[in-house]
């Protein structure tokens, strides 16, 4: 052992012993104040009682929640954009040539893959990298 490697002695905690007496602090009522609920032996209210009130967990739908104000956009990638025989692409030429199934609230152009021909594509959101891959390739974008 090294001079260094000395600790003080762990502190001894002895448990708190309740009810014996009022010298000791936690005399008489041992802490839990004078009558009510929790006073009682096996008093208290159980998890999630707010004191009658309905409570957090029955006043919240139970079978999931559909926001009715919600955008539902169609994603499409600089891949999906490749198949594309149009040089206009909106919405509309990409649902008649069978590369996406729906409108929705409008497209949004991500940028997953790599743009190799010269588009102009007209959709509701653009992401950087996608609006930056488009205009490299010589290409136009519009958000409608």
């Amino acid at each position: 052992m090294q001079l260094g490697e000395l600790k003080p002695a762990e502190k001894k905690v002895s448990r708190r012993r309740v009810g014996r007496g009022i010298g000791s602090g936690l005399g008489k009522t041992s802490g839990k104040g004078h009558k009510g609920q929790k006073a009682r032996s096996g008093g208290g209210v159980r998890r999630g009682f707010e004191g009658g009130q309905t409570p957090l967990y029955r006043r919240l739908p139970k079978r999931g929640f559909t926001n009715i104000h919600a955008k539902n956009y169609i994603e499409v990638t600089l891949t999906m954009l490749n198949k594309s025989k149009a040089t206009d692409v909106s919405a509309e030429s990409l649902l008649e040539e069978g590369i996406i199934t729906k409108k929705g609230d409008g497209i949004v152009v991500l940028a997953t893959g790599n743009l190799e021909k010269k588009l102009n594509v007209k959709a509701k959101r653009f992401t950087k990298n996608a609006e930056e891959k488009i205009i490299s390739a010589g290409g136009k974008i519009e958000v409608i």
